[in-house]
C-alpha cells in the first residue's frame, strides 16, 4: 500500500529550466489545462517514485512574488490556496544571486521546501564554485544539484522529495528587516490576529501589506472586518515610511537583496569566474545593433523553407494514406448519400486537413528550439527598438513569437505584461500573427499556384506581413486607444542552452495531439455541416435537362465516343447542383462583397465556415470540390483548385493575405472575452482585423491586376 499522494509545485525563475525538469520527473504522463478563473496555463503531471505517487505541478515562471503581473498572482495563490504538500523550487546555479530572491520569498510563505540547483554544469563553466551543503546549512532544507538537460540528479531530487514529504514538518523562516521594519511588522501581526479565516501565514500577510500589494489589499478587504482594518494597516505604513525616510516597499525589497546578497557570498566562490562567457560571445553577434535583426528574419527563413521542403515528403505520404482509406470505404459502400457524406464529406474533408500535421510538427519543432534553446529572448531584445517605437517594448514580442505556434497561448503570455495598455495592444494584435492553423491553407495555395522554388519565399512573405500589420497597427492603438509612458524594456538573457529531446518531443507530441483532437471534433463537424449544405436541397431546378442531353448525345454518337461530352455534361450538372445548394446561395449572397478581392462564393463560404478555425477553409473547399469534380476521384484539392478558372495565382496571393489578417477563430475571441472581461474587444477584434484583410486583400488584388498579374 502506497502513501498517499503527495503534491508537489514547481516554481522557478523564467529560464531556469523548470520545465525541463518537469518532463524530466513526469514524462509523458502531464496534461494541460488552465488555472481556474483564469487562461493562464496550468500543466501538470504523474510520477510514482520508490512507492510514493506525486502530482507535480509547474507554476507560471515569476521572478517574485510580488503582485505585478497575473503568472505572480497564480503562482503564489496556488500556494496558498491549493496548500501543496511541498514547494520545489529551482534556480539557475549560474544566475544564483538573481534567483534567490524568489527562494527567500517563498521560504516566507512557510511552506516545507526543496532547493534545486539546476544547470550547475553552466555554473561551473563559468568558473563558479557551490557549496550546497553550506547553502542548505543556511536554510535548513534540502538542496540538491541537477542538470537538467542531461537528466542528471532527478532521482536524487525525488528522494528529498520523499524525505520531506515523509516528515510533515516545516521550520519557520524568518528574514531581519532591521529595527523599524520589524516593529511595524509586529504592530501589524497584532492589528492582524484577530481577522477571522485567515488562510494566509499572519508574519508574510502582515509584510505584504507592508509592500502595499494590491491582491492582498484587495482579499482583506472582503474579510470580515477586514474593510475597517485597513485605514490603520495604512497608518502603520505611513508612520514607517516617516520614520525610515524612504519608500517602504523599496526599503523592504533593499533588505531582501542585501540579505540574499549575504547567502550568495558566504557558499559560492567566484574568484575564478570567467569573465566573458560562450553566451555572451554568441551574443556579440546574434544580439549586435546591425546584424541582429537581419540574423533574426534569416532565422525564420529558414525555418519556414524547412517546413515546405522537409514536411513535403511525409505529406506526401498521409495523403497517399487518406486516398487509400477513401478509395477502400468507397469500394464496400453502394453509391449514395451515405457513400458521399463518409467519402466526401467526413474523409476527404478532416483527411486534407490532417496531410498537413508534417508541416504543422515542423514549425512547432522550430519554435520550440528557438524557446527551449534560449533564443526567444534575444529575438525579443533585438526587436525592442522597433516595438518602442510603436509605443510597446521588447517584452510584448514574446507573446507576439508565440502566436507562431496559436493565438491562444499568445494571448495568455499576455498576462506578464504589467502596464494595461501594453497588455490590451498586445491582445488586439496577436492574432495578425500568422498561426500555425493557417498554414495549411498557405501550403495548399502555394503548391497548387507556385513553383517549388518559390514555395518557402512566399509563406515567408506571408509571415513576415504579418508581423508588420501587427507593428502597424500596434502603433495606431497605442496612440488612439492606450496612450501612455512606454515603460523600460528589462529582460534577463538566459544562458544558451541545448534543448533536450524529450522536452522537444514532448512538444511536438502535445502540439500533435491538440491538432489531431481538432480534426476529429471541430473540423468534423464542420465538414459534415458543409457536405449537407453543399448537397442539399436534394431535387432542385435545373437550367436545361441534363438528362436528355446525355441521351441525346450517347443515340448522335455512340457510348465510347460521346465519353468526354458526357463527362463534361456531369461536371455541368455538378457544379450546377452545388451553385443551387444551400452553400451556393450563402455564397452568392456574399459573393458581391468579396468579387472585388478575386474571390467567388466557393471561397466566401469557405472563409465564413473558417471562423471557427482557419484550418476549416481547407476541409471546407475538399468538400465543395470533391462534390463538384465527380468525374475524377483521385484528382487532389491542389489540382482541382488549379483547375478552376476563378483561381490564379494572384487570387491565390489575395486569398493568402486575407486569411492572415481576418478575423480570429472563434476560441481566439473566447480567450479575448475572457482575458479583458467584455464582448467588446472581441467584437472590436473581429471587425477591425476582418476590415483591414478586405482592404489589404484589395490592394494585392486589384493592384496585382493593373500590374498585369
Amino acid at each position: 500500500m502506497s502513501a498517499a499522494c503527495v503534491t508537489v509545485a514547481l516554481a522557478g525563475n523564467p529560464n531556469s529550466g523548470k520545465t525541463t525538469i518537469f518532463n524530466n520527473i513526469t514524462g509523458a504522463r502531464q496534461h494541460v489545462g488552465n488555472y481556474p478563473g483564469v487562461t493562464v496555463e496550468r500543466r501538470e503531471g504523474f510520477r510514482r517514485f520508490q512507492g510514493q505517487d506525486m502530482v507535480v505541478i509547474d507554476l507560471p515562471g515569476t521572478y517574485s512574488l510580488t503582485a505585478n503581473s497575473m503568472d505572480e498572482v497564480v503562482a503564489r495563490n496556488v500556494i496558498i490556496d491549493e496548500k501543496p504538500d511541498l514547494i520545489v523550487n529551482v534556480l539557475d546555479a549560474s544566475n544564483l544571486e538573481r534567483n534567490l530572491y524568489l527562494a527567500v520569498q517563498l521560504l516566507e510563505l512557510e511552506r516545507p521546501m526543496v532547493l534545486a540547483l539546476n544547470m550547475t554544469d553552466v555554473a561551473e563553466q563559468a568558473g563558479i564554485k557551490l557549496d550546497e551543503k553550506s547553502l542548505q546549512r543556511r536554510f535548513d532544507i534540502p538542496v540538491v544539484g541537477l542538470i537538467g538537460s542531461r537528466n542528471q540528479g532527478t532521482d536524487s531530487l525525488l528522494q528529498a522529495v520523499v524525505a520531506v514529504s515523509e516528515k510533515h514538518e516545516f521550520k519557520p523562516f524568518s528574514l531581519d528587516y532591521g529595527a523599524k521594519i520589524e516593529a511595524a511588522i509586529r504592530q501589524m501581526m497584532d492589528l492582524l490576529a484577530g481577522l477571522d479565516g485567515l488562510k494566509y501565514p499572519l508574519r508574510w500577510l502582515a509584510i505584504k501589506l507592508m509592500e502595499n500589494d494590491a491582491d492582498i489589499r484587495r482579499t482583506v478587504a472582503v474579510m470580515p472586518q477586514g474593510s475597517q482594518l485597513l485605514p490603520m494597516v495604512d497608518a502603520i505604513r505611513n508612520k514607517s515610511t516617516v520614520m525610515l525616510g524612504e519608500d517602504l516597499e523599496i526599503a523592504i525589497a533593499e533588505r531582501r537583496y542585501e540579505y540574499v546578497g549575504e547567502v550568495y557570498r558566504d557558499f559560492v566562490d567566484s574568484r575564478a569566474q570567467v569573465t566573458e562567457t560562450i553566451s555572451d560571445r554568441i551574443d556579440r553577434v546574434l544580439t549586435h545593433r546591425v546584424l541582429g535583426l537581419p540574423i533574426f528574419l534569416g532565422i525564420m527563413w529558414i525555418l519556414f523553407n524547412m517546413v515546405f521542403t522537409v514536411g513535403e515528403i511525409p505529406k506526401g505520404w498521409i495523403e497517399e494514406g487518406v486516398k487509400w482509406f477513401g478509395d477502400t470505404v468507397a469500394a464496400n459502400l453502394t453509391e449514395g448519400e451515405l457513400r458521399s457524406l463518409v467519402v466526401d464529406g467526413m474523409i476527404g474533408g478532416v483527411g486534407s486537413v490532417i496531410s498537413f500535421l508534417p508541416d504543422i510538427l515542423l514549425l512547432f519543432l522550430g519554435i520550440a528550439l528557438l524557446e527551449d534553446s534560449g533564443y526567444m529572448a534575444r529575438a525579443a531584445f533585438v526587436m525592442d527598438r522597433i516595438m518602442r517605437a510603436v509605443g510597446l517594448h521588447g517584452k510584448s514580442f514574446i507573446p507576439l513569437l508565440l502566436g507562431f505556434g496559436c493565438s491562444v497561448p499568445a494571448i495568455m503570455g499576455t498576462r506578464t505584461l504589467e502596464n494595461r495598455g501594453d497588455r490590451m495592444v498586445t491582445i488586439l494584435v496577436s492574432p495578425l500573427m500568422s498561426c500555425s492553423a493557417r498554414l495549411p491553407v498557405y501550403t495548399l495555395l502555394i503548391a497548387a499556384f507556385f513553383t517549388e522554388s518559390m514555395a518557402g519565399n512566399v509563406v515567408f512573405g506571408i509571415y513576415i506581413l504579418g508581423i508588420v500589420m501587427a507593428i502597424v497597427m500596434a502603433m495606431v492603438f497605442r496612440k488612439l486607444l492606450f496612450p501612455g509612458i512606454t515603460e523600460p524594456f528589462i529582460m534577463e538573457m538566459p544562458a544558451y542552452h541545448l534543448p533536450t529531446l524529450r522536452s522537444i518531443m514532448l512538444h511536438m507530441w502535445e502540439r500533435s495531439v491538440l491538432y489531431l483532437k481538432k480534426a476529429g471534433t471541430l473540423i468534423l463537424t464542420a465538414s459534415i455541416l458543409i457536405w449537407f449544405l453543399t448537397n442539399y436541397p436534394a431535387e432542385v431546378q435545373y437550367s436545361k435537362d441534363y438528362d436528355a442531353a446525355k441521351t441525346a448525345v450517347r443515340a448522335q454518337y455512340g457510348e465510347e465516343t460521346a465519353k468526354p461530352m458526357l463527362e463534361q455534361l456531369d461536371k455541368e450538372q455538378a457544379a450546377e447542383k452545388i451553385s443551387l445548394s444551400y452553400a451556393g446561395r450563402f455564397g452568392k449572397a456574399i459573393e458581391p462583397a468579396i468579387k472585388p478581392l478575386g474571390f467567388d462564393w466557393k471561397i466566401g463560404v469557405g472563409l465564413v465556415s473558417a471562423v471557427a478555425a482557419k484550418e476549416v477553409l481547407v476541409s471546407t473547399l475538399a468538400t465543395i470540390y470533391s462534390t463538384g469534380d465527380v468525374a475524377d476521384d483521385s484528382h487532389s484539392l491542389q489540382e482541382a483548385l488549379a483547375a478552376d478558372s476563378t483561381f490564379r495565382p494572384l487570387v491565390a496571393l489575395s486569398l493568402m493575405v486575407f486569411t492572415l489578417l481576418y478575423s480570429p477563430c472563434l476560441a481566439v475571441l473566447a480567450v479575448i472575452r475572457r482575458e479583458t472581461n467584455s464582448w467588446k474587444w472581441p467584437a472590436f477584434s473581429f471587425a477591425y482585423s476582418t476590415t483591414l484583410a478586405w482592404v489589404m486583400a484589395f490592394i494585392v488584388y486589384q493592384g496585382g491586376t493593373l500590374l498585369g498579374f
